[in-house]
């Protein structure tokens, strides 16, 4: 007997006005599972996950969170699916009128009722799995580094220990070294919760350290998708020039010419 996919996009179709961006998107992710999803900007990524996550609706297709179906969902069912989630923004997104403390615990505090003592605990607890010390917690995020940011951003996505992690463009902004740190991370705390993650990223070294498999989104169609260790003989001229970063190949980019 298969098992359920805990993310299973089928057919999904996403336009604004004249312009296409999700062309038919299909994915599937198994439990426990971690699939990045690359391809360049304006390809359709993150339009991707707020369909999953209920902040766009598609035009047509379908998408099941743990085989339940969520386009058309009634908003108090939603709710539910969507205490499943934790999600570590792109830039961190913190909230600058909160210490850091507050920040890694809101989602406990607002949707799970938890009191304020208890949250905190977890909070230190959860600042100290990403090599954050307590003292860190009564900070404001105005006062620490991107990377120490992006830390805090990753303790509030496991605060609640969620079945399912988002990551948009986790390494966005950071040195080469706190990227592969922040990566690291990533794949420590994924493994203690057993998560299922879908990442977004067009960093590929994240992606080939933190998937298990990587799908190629480009002109709103996943063109190829696989086990990481496949993608550098992936047999795609899109692909190979993507990874590659190469400017000349099948992707063109739409230069304004003067």
């Amino acid at each position: 007997m298969t098992s359920i996919p805990m993310l299973d996009l089928t057919d999904v179709h996403k336009a604004f006005g004249p312009k296409q961006v999700l062309k038919g998107v299909d994915l599937k992710v198994a439990k426990g599972e971690s699939m990045v999803i690359i391809g360049g900007s304006g390809t359709g990524k993150s339009v991707t996950l707020k369909c999953i996550l209920g902040m766009l609706k598609p035009d047509r297709g379908s998408i099941k969170v743990d085989g339940a179906e969520i386009v058309g969902m009634r908003q108090s069912d939603r709710r539910e699916v969507l205490t499943k989630f934790g999600m570590l923004f792109q830039g961190a997104a913190l909230f600058d009128s909160l210490p850091v403390w507050e920040n890694v615990a809101f989602g406990l505090i607002q949707s799970k009722g938890l009191n304020r003592k208890d949250a905190r605990e977890i909070a230190i607890e959860k600042l100290r799995r990403v090599g954050l010390s307590p003292d860190v917690g009564e900070l404001s995020p105005a006062e620490l580094s991107g990377g120490m940011q992006k830390r805090v951003g990753l303790a509030r996505a496991i605060a609640a220990e969620p079945e399912i992690i988002f990551f948009d463009e986790p390494t966005t902004g950071l040195d080469p070294i706190m990227a592969d740190v922040i990566n690291d991370l990533i794949v420590e705390c994924v493994k203690d919760l057993g998560a299922t993650t879908l990442s977004i990223t067009h960093d590929m070294a994240s992606a080939r350290k933190i998937a298990d498999r990587i799908a190629m989104l480009y002109r709103g169609e996943i063109i190829w998708e696989g086990a990481k260790t496949d993608i550098d003989n992936s047999g795609n001229d899109y692909v190979n020039q993507f990874i590659h970063g190469r400017a000349e190949g099948p992707i063109q980019m739409e230069v304004l010419k003067l």
